[in-house]
Formats: C-alpha cells, sequence, structure tokens
C-alpha cells in the first residue's frame, strides 16, 4: 500500500495546487524547521532542495514547481507530477497503479480538477488524508444539496485532522460555519465553529485563515450585541486579531472594512465606564484609518458610509476640544448632502440633515440648526417616519429652550 513517508503533511493548508502536493522524504536539517512552519500555516525560511517544488508551488509559479521536481519516476512524484500538471489522461494511468492513502489523495485531486465525477473511498485514510477525502465528500454532499450530510462530512473531517494538522483542522471548521451562515444555520453553532477555527490555528501564524474567521466572528458578535458591552468587547477582540493579518500595506480595502467595523463596536458601547472617552477617540482614529484608504471614486459607497460615521463619532464622542470636532463634523455633514440626492433617497438626505441639524445647534447656530430640522421633518414626514419625526421635534424643541433661556 502506498502509504505517505512524511508525516504529518500540511494538505489542505494552503492554496491549490500547493494544498495537494505531497513532500517527498528529506534528511536534510532545514526539513525539520521546514514542515513545522508548513503545519502552522507559515512559509517556511529555508527549504531543503528536495522541496523546492512545493515553494515555488507556493509562489505560483507551476513552470517552475514542475521543473524543479525530481527526475525519478516514483509514485510521489508522479502523483505530484499530476496535480501540478493536471492532465485528465495521467488519471487513468495513476488510478492503475496507486493503492491507500496516496491512491485517496489522487482521487481527492481529481474530484477536484473535475477528472471524476464522485470523491474517493475513505477505505484505509488516516489524519489529515482522510480529512480531506472528506472534504471531497462535504462538496459532493453540497452540490447534490445535502447540506446535512456535508455537515457530517466537515464534522468527521476536523476529527480526523486535528490530531495531527491543527490548522487543516481550522480551515474546516471555518468552511463548516461558511457553510451553515448560507443556509440560515444556528447562530449559536455557527459561532462556536467560528471560534473553533481560530483556536485551532496557531496565533503567531498570520493565517488569513484565522484572520477570516475572526473578522466573521467580529461581525456576528457585533450584529447580535444588543447594545450589551461583552459581546462588543468580544467583537473588538476579533477585529484586532484580523488587524494582525489584514494590514493596510497588503490588504487595504480589508484593513479599512475592519476598522470601520471596530470603531463601530467602539460607538456601540454604553458609555458608563472610565475607559469610554478613551475608546471614543480609538473609534475617531479608527474611522481616520478606514478612510486613509477609501477613495470617493474608486469605493464611493464605502467612503460616503464611514465618512458618515465619523461626522456622527465626532459629534457624540467626548474630545478636549468638542468645537473643533463640531464644526469637522458639520463640515462633512455639508459636504454629503452635495452628494446626497433627496428624490432619490428621501431617507438618507433626511437623516444627514438631522445630524447636521443637531451638530448646528451645539454650537449655539440656532437658526440655521431649525432651517435644517425643519427640512428633514418635512421629508420624514414624506415618507412617513414617525419615530425619526419625534426625534427632530425634540431636537427643535430643545432650541427653542436654549433660545428662551438666551433671552
Amino acid at each position: 500500500m502506498n502509504r505517505l513517508a512524511v508525516r504529518p503533511q500540511p494538505l489542505g493548508i494552503f492554496a491549490l495546487p500547493a494544498g495537494y502536493l505531497v513532500l517527498p522524504p528529506s534528511d536534510k536539517p532545514a526539513a525539520g524547521p521546514a514542515l513545522a512552519a508548513l503545519l502552522r500555516g507559515e512559509i517556511p525560511a529555508e527549504w531543503p532542495p528536495e522541496w523546492q517544488f512545493y515553494a515555488h508551488a507556493l509562489a505560483g509559479k507551476v513552470t517552475e514547481a514542475l521543473a524543479a521536481l525530481p527526475p525519478s519516476n516514483d509514485l510521489v512524484t508522479r502523483y505530484n507530477r499530476y496535480v501540478l500538471a493536471g492532465a485528465p489522461a495521467d488519471d487513468l494511468t495513476l488510478h492503475t497503479l496507486l493503492e491507500g492513502e496516496l491512491a485517496c489523495l489522487q482521487g481527492v485531486a481529481a474530484f477536484t480538477m473535475g477528472h471524476r465525477r464522485e470523491p474517493p473511498s475513505l477505505d484505509g485514510a488516516t489524519g489529515e488524508v482522510r480529512a480531506l477525502a472528506l472534504v471531497a465528500h462535504a462538496a459532493a454532499a453540497i452540490e447534490q444539496g445535502d447540506i446535512p450530510a456535508a455537515d457530517r462530512h466537515f464534522a468527521e473531517a476536523i476529527a480526523a485532522a486535528a490530531p495531527v494538522s491543527p490548522a487543516l483542522a481550522g480551515q474546516i471548521a471555518l468552511n463548516r460555519a461558511e457553510l451553515a451562515m448560507q443556509h440560515g444555520g444556528d447562530l449559536a453553532l455557527i459561532t462556536r465553529w467560528l471560534q473553533q477555527a481560530i483556536d485551532y490555528i496557531p496565533p503567531e501564524s498570520l493565517s488569513e485563515v484565522r484572520a477570516r474567521a475572526a473578522v466573521q466572528l467580529g461581525q456576528l458578535l457585533q450584529e447580535h450585541a444588543n447594545g450589551q458591552r461583552g459581546p462588543l468587547q468580544a467583537a473588538v477582540r476579533c477585529y484586532q486579531e484580523a488587524l494582525r493579518y489584514y494590514q493596510r500595506e497588503t490588504h487595504p480595502l480589508e484593513f479599512a472594512f475592519i476598522q470601520n467595523n471596530l470603531a463601530l463596536a467602539y460607538l456601540a458601547m454604553p458609555m458608563t465606564e472610565a475607559g469610554d472617552r478613551l475608546r471614543g477617540a480609538i473609534a475617531v482614529q479608527a474611522l481616520r484609518a478606514a478612510l486613509s484608504v477609501y477613495d470617493p471614486d474608486q469605493h464611493p459607497h464605502e467612503w460616503t458610509s464611514t465618512r458618515l460615521n465619523l461626522a456622527n463619532a465626532l459629534q457624540y464622542v467626548h474630545s478636549a476640544r468638542p468645537a473643533e470636532h463640531l464644526l469637522e463634523a458639520v463640515a462633512i455633514y455639508e459636504d454629503l448632502l452635495q452628494r446626497r440626492d433627496p428624490i432619490a433617497d428621501p431617507a438618507g438626505y433626511a437623516r444627514i440633515l438631522a445630524n447636521l441639524g443637531n451638530a448646528l445647534a451645539h454650537l449655539g447656530i440656532f437658526a440655521e440648526a431649525r432651517e435644517r430640522l425643519l427640512q428633514a421633518e418635512q421629508l420624514f414626514a414624506q415618507i412617513g417616519d414617525e419615530p425619526a419625526i419625534i426625534t427632530v421635534r425634540e431636537l427643535l424643541a430643545n432650541i427653542d429652550q436654549h433660545e428662551a433661556v438666551g433671552k
């Protein structure tokens, strides 16, 4: 039977084709540290000569990877050549030659590349090989619309991978959570699986899978926090974890998205503790960081939304220079009004008017504040937004009281 000489293998941890390649034996000193790094989801600092083909594959250089394969025609090399070259005819040849786990792996690769209609048998497969085959079975179940079967395959795959390849187990746990999210799965289970994905993958690896799971978990916690401090704090920790990987220089759009969400999570926390003032300042900084990426021409929706969030934060967050913050908020609201169509989006236009009126009132510019608020009230009345009308009228009443005191 064809069993793999190097165990465990970093199967499924990296994108294809590297994720299906098999490492041949190596007695070089670099082999041990390189394998340990790969199993964490990291790129090794040094490679043994026998594994240079894998390094090329990770870099997306398939031609160079093929050229770097050993000149021998042993079964592992033939399997790796099949994964890299992807020739359907080679599937038939290898199918007659391979046995055991290598045959199972080749069946996974053939199914993934569309050379076979069915995933391979699980007989004799163990550890990360069995996990990868189970993922193929889950994919087949998804294609057939059998989501419960796919979930069962994912659960078995996680159990098979966890003892030998935690990074692969984390990847599968994320896949399981994402499948449940797509099909309206139980929120508590999705949350558990996302946390499982984060826990399995070593934090020192700076894995994109871990970061992606952290973002999704943060979003779920934030969306269902209902203003509770605990879930919002947990969401903040998730976003901070994700920002270890999604940095401005390497992933600018993801960085901006997370910074915006981070700010909103901070701003949604109840302002009851001494540290809340600092959180407000951090929220403003996070929104400015997001706006350092978003461009009004390339990302008009994200840029507009984040600028509006910044203006709202400047208006309500404690500051040692409240007048400066209010003036900046007013300038942003005025600019956004020029970019918003009151006919196409009366609700959005009215909300900006109401926020602008409130900021002007805080600055003591009551006449202009009243004018903006009356415009907002009229638009809210046109669309029948009664709660918004009540809020605007309360703001107008506050202006009347301030003016009465000032007389």
